[in-house]
């Protein structure tokens, strides 16, 4: 991935330009396809900061359209959450905003439009960032980051239309026939038999979901949206839904000279999601002819999380729900509401709430908020910090969040974005 270019001596400040503009790449062999990109790559020049930096960017949109950059899973001001019409005006063709926070947390986020999300995202718009903390243990290896996306290709390279599939589409979601990783179709990754490497990886689909298993190899899963859980766990297979990030070691187990695929399989999440799906090769695994090493030792206590304490906290109902108003159309909403008919939930700095995220749909809905970190209420989960959490056909999940600071109307919605285009979104106010 492309390395943006800092502008600011200051070891403690990272600055730099980045400007939206479409290139022209080779995504399917020898055809021509007119991306839309932060900085001219795909995806998006990676921000690389630590804990406690300060983050300056000067954007430019040299776009036909009108655009933002939403900083996904961050704490930042409200004025820089990057949502037009709620949080800034949108930046126009020929425009600049200059995005300026302190980077507060750890953990592998990243950054996308937030104005005709599920189309510009589906062009290209997207790039990963990734907070450092320095104290995490060494024995995690070397780090690798991949941003998991993909796009709706014609034979000839060219984008099908946004709206493609009519009122069906805009039920399911839209999932690009040609699965990118890191920008690149069917990449490979050279690894040595042993050698630990530290996985970041980035769901950036507009819908798809990624369950990912490589060979069957286990995965020591480290943590996710943001930064490490309580403990670490060892699983066959990760499943990301879209704008989830998850945070785990892969330790090749093949034999030197092996060659094998990361693959991606079909994941349950609503009637027809599966049938006839089969897993597909995503990234070529090339084991070396080295010998082996001795795999380090994994801990299993990574870091205390505090449990939100909910006594007394107020309780409010999520409800996911889809409504058909005539036989061409669908919309999504909240609570029986679409977005552009709803009115803000309300919260006040230094409450507590607890939410119930209730999905009455036929298809899973991966639910994100904008602002603050929630917690799942959830015995069977390990401990960690969320921002974005899949909610299953006909289930509900308890979320716990603190209102702590930083007040101002922030966006929750579904991240399927064509679900999000068709209202399933809302706004919650926080006042001082």
């Amino acid at each position: 991935m492309a390395i943006p270019v800092d502008i600011n001596p200051d070891p403690d400040i990272l600055e730099i330009n980045l400007e939206a503009k479409i290139t022209d790449m080779e995504i399917i062999e020898g055809k021509i396809t007119p991306v839309w990109t932060y900085g001219g790559s795909l995806p998006g020049p990676m921000i690389r900061a630590k804990v406690g930096d300060r983050l300056i960017i000067h954007f430019s949109n040299n776009l036909p359209d009108s655009t933002s950059i939403h900083w996904h899973g961050l704490r930042v001001p409200n004025n820089m959450d990057g949502v037009p019409g709620v949080t800034q005006d949108p930046v126009p063709a020929g425009g600049e905003f200059t995005y300026d926070f302190v980077l507060r947390d750890a953990g592998t986020y990243w950054y996308h439009p937030h104005i005709n999300s599920a189309a510009q995202v589906g062009w290209g718009m997207y790039g990963a960032l990734v907070v450092e903390d320095p104290s995490d243990p060494e024995e995690f290896g070397d780090e690798l980051v991949l941003v998991f996306s993909d796009m709706s290709l014609d034979e000839e390279g060219q984008f099908l239309p946004p709206d493609t599939g009519g009122a069906f589409s805009d039920l399911f979601g839209r999932e690009g026939g040609v699965i990118l990783v890191n920008g690149k179709v069917k990449p490979s990754l050279k690894v040595r038999k042993g050698k630990q490497q530290r996985w970041r990886v980035i769901n950036a689909a507009r819908t798809r979901y990624y369950t990912i298993r490589h060979n069957r190899q286990p995965f020591i899963r480290l943590g996710g949206d943001n930064g490490l859980a309580e403990r670490s766990e060892t699983l066959d297979q990760i499943k990301l839904v879209p704008s989830e990030r998850t945070d785990f070691v892969f330790t090749p187990q093949d034999e030197p000279g092996t060659v094998d695929w990361l693959k991606w399989y079909p994941t349950e999440r609503g009637y027809g999601s599966t049938f006839n799906r089969f897993s597909e090769e995503m990234m070529e695994i090339v084991t070396v002819n080295e010998p082996g090493v001795m795999p380090e030792s994994i801990p299993t206590e990574l870091r205390h999380i505090e449990q939100i304490d909910v006594a007394g906290a107020r309780e409010l109902l999520i409800d996911l729900t889809i409504v058909f108003p005539d036989d061409n159309t669908v919309e999504m909403g909240i609570n029986g509401i679409p977005y552009w008919n709803s009115k803000p939930l309300e919260a006040r700095i230094g409450e507590t709430h607890v939410w119930t995220v209730r999905n009455d749909t036929d298809f899973n809905h991966p639910f994100h908020l904008h602002g603050y970190f929630f917690q799942v209420l959830d015995e069977e989960r390990i401990p960690e910090w969320k921002d974005s959490v899949d909610i299953p056909v006909h289930t509900e999940l308890k979320l716990a969040v603190n209102f702590d600071e930083r007040p101002g109307t922030w966006m929750y919605h579904c991240h399927i974005l064509d679900h999000a285009e068709v209202g399933m979104m809302g706004t919650l106010r926080v006042s001082p």
